[in-house]
């Protein structure tokens, strides 16, 4: 397998584009742009002995590449973020839970509303309004703090009576009498129709609304200004009335914005500050804007083991912007990232304009930069801090429990799953100190046990597992079920290499804890850290219990609806998993993608097509 990607790699042509690396169940695992594919990717081929345990790490999941060409390395860079926040690799740098970050969008409807969201529900919501021509919805943020967000929105509120409610309007009045957040002067109630509220009167509340956003007071103020004096002139005095309300609520809150007295006015720039702690690293941001700290986050960052600071600066400056839509002029920030140049470009055209990228060596701006850098690490500290709490607690209490001499520094917890006794499969998770570590995790096909059978099902995995003794010995083992199942576990240890290996049992509805020195079950409070902890373990490994289990289901489904697909083999079977990495993956690919596939052409992929969408 090496030498025939070898041998593929030197195939690559010497041109810009985007690699991808895959493991050999086709699963992306890193995604990276070069200016010379085929010099880049040559060298995850290179041994190195002094490369660092991350790139070993990947060398030795890598099992083929796959790559897309391009003009130039900006459109690499492009393309690159947008194939990061589709794979979401392992190997890559990513914001921590970025999908579930909040975000203030301002609707592309007709009469546009307010909506917080997070990403993780976009799908969801976006199919709620039908967007009006010629019309672009605006995003705000990623924010870190919700409950800041919500703040704002009840501020905004107050401030610019915009709809609330999510029924469609297409300027005919509706049935329905306005809500009462029109009685309390919130809403203009767009819903009486185009002839009670102007579309273009609106529009321009939504564009305050959105220069309120992106810390353009200025600009607002002598906006609203302007309108209070023309209603004041035509003598509609109630307008004006509401408008000099709306400037006043106004200058209040731009009062209240903390004043950077020691950077010059007229920029708005963000300030980036990357900080490292305990095998952890974030940035923290400054955003300013004229002159004033409009918002601060912290960024948790994962994928970093192994990586320079220059990297890490670089794939958080992709990954915030790309998804930023009020781009400032400058950026000042603490380390120089990677493919400076390339950065300013890509920039330069989600802006529409440069953005300088900077690293101020002396002066107020550098304090800025420090202060956000001190911010980081503070907050990075005490994160540590609250993780050595969560566990070292918990396990000193486990350990006078279990009767351990010290703390156990890797607990294996064990769990089955099937549907009826079929595609039974054994989950087990690992956590060492107390936090999970994936790369443990294995996955196993019950081959023996008799179908529905969960205690030999149980018995089956322990002894395949104490026969592997290079994975390393636990020293706790945690069970998700009762008595019977820890006496099962106890009887299939007895006289392996594991014998000995503490056991113990969770058991649901309620929760109690079984020993097997304990004739009795142990009864926790809810709030009890070790129960919280063993109950992380438990659900963890059911819910990787219950994945494993519907993969295989799916995919012995899938494997059943190919064989009866003409023309389709074992071996393009097997290509066809290879190529997309899952069943479901299979099942949802278009015809272009099928195409793709080594030995299928675009007449056999339109028979797999509607073979699979017809089931």
């Amino acid at each position: 397998m090496f030498k025939e990607l070898k041998e593929k790699v030197n195939r690559l042509p010497d041109q810009p584009g985007v690699y991808l690396l895959k493991d050999e169940n086709g699963k992306v695992i890193y995604v990276g742009k070069a200016l010379s594919l085929r010099q880049r990717v040559r060298s995850y081929l290179a041994g190195s002995v002094s490369g660092s345990p991350r790139l070993k790490s990947l060398q030795n999941r890598l099992a083929d590449v796959d790559y897309v060409v391009t003009d130039t390395g900006v459109e690499a860079l492009i393309l690159e973020c947008s194939l990061i926040k589709e794979y979401r690799p392992r190997f890559n740098v990513n914001l921590k839970d970025d999908k579930d970050y909040p975000y203030l969008i301002l609707t592309a409807e007709l009469y546009p509303r307010l909506e917080l969201l997070r990403l993780s529900q976009r799908g969801g919501r976006r199919g709620r309004y039908r967007p009006a021509d010629g019309r672009e919805e605006h995003r705000f943020g990623p924010y870190t703090d919700v409950s800041a967000v919500r703040e704002t929105m009840r501020l905004l509120g107050s401030i610019f009576p915009l709809r609330r409610c999510r029924q469609p309007l297409t300027g005919s009045p509706a049935p329905e009498r306005p809500c009462l957040n029109y009685q309390m002067k919130r809403c203009l109630a767009p819903c009486r129709g185009r002839e009670a509220v102007c579309p273009d009167d609106y529009e321009k509340m939504a564009n305050q609304v959105i220069m309120f956003l992106q810390g353009r007071y200025s600009e607002l103020e002598n906006s609203l200004k302007k309108q209070m004096e023309q209603a004041a002139a035509e003598e509609r005095f109630e307008a004006a009335a509401a408008l000099r309300d709306r400037l006043l609520s106004l200058q209040r809150v731009a009062g209240q914005q903390q004043k950077v007295l020691s950077l010059e006015s007229g920029i708005d720039r963000d300030i980036l500050a990357l900080a490292r702690h305990d095998g952890h690293a974030a940035v923290h941001l400054f955003q300013i804007r004229d002159g004033k700290l409009l918002r601060q986050g912290f960024f948790p960052l994962s994928g970093t083991e192994g990586v320079d600071n220059e990297e890490i600066m670089a794939s958080f400056i992709k990954n915030y912007y790309n998804s930023e839509e009020n781009l400032p002029r400058e950026i000042a920030v603490s380390d120089q990232p990677a493919d400076a140049g390339l950065l300013r470009e890509w920039l330069k055209g989600r802006a529409g304009r440069k953005v300088d990228l900077r690293i101020p060596k002396r002066g107020p701006l550098k304090k800025m930069v420090d202060l956000a850098g001190r911010n980081c690490l503070l907050r990075l500290q005490e994160d540590a801090e609250q993780r050595r709490r969560k566990t070292e607690e918990p396990l000193r209490e486990l350990t006078r429990l279990a009767g351990l001499e010290e703390p156990p520094r890797r607990i294996e917890g064990y769990d089955i799953s099937h549907l009826g006794g079929g595609e039974t499969v054994g989950a087990m998770v690992v956590f060492r100190e107390g936090e999970p570590f994936k790369e443990d995790y294995r996955l196993f096909n019950i081959k023996e046990a008799p179908a529905g059978d969960d205690y030999a099902a149980l018995q089956e995995v322990l002894l395949r597992r104490a026969g592997r003794g290079d994975w390393g010995r636990p020293d706790l083992i945690l069970i998700d079920g009762g008595r019977g199942q820890l006496n099962s576990a106890f009887e299939a240890l007895h006289g392996t290499p594991l014998e000995g290996v503490p056991l113990i049992a969770l058991a649901k509805n309620p929760d109690q804890l079984f020993l097997t020195a304990a004739a009795q079950p142990v009864r926790l409070p809810a709030r009890n850290p070790m129960l919280q902890l063993l109950q992380r373990i438990r659900d963890e490994v059911h819910r990787f219990a219950v994945s494993g289990h519907r993969r295989r289901r799916s995919s012995r489904s899938i494997h059943s609806l190919l064989e009866d697909i003409p023309g389709i083999g074992p071996a393009r079977r097997t290509a066809l998993l290879n190529h997309f990495g899952s069943a479901e993956n299979i099942m949802k690919a278009p015809v272009e993608q099928l195409e793709e596939v080594p030995t299928i052409n675009r007449a056999l992929a339109f028979v797999i097509y509607r073979s699979l969408r017809g089931h």
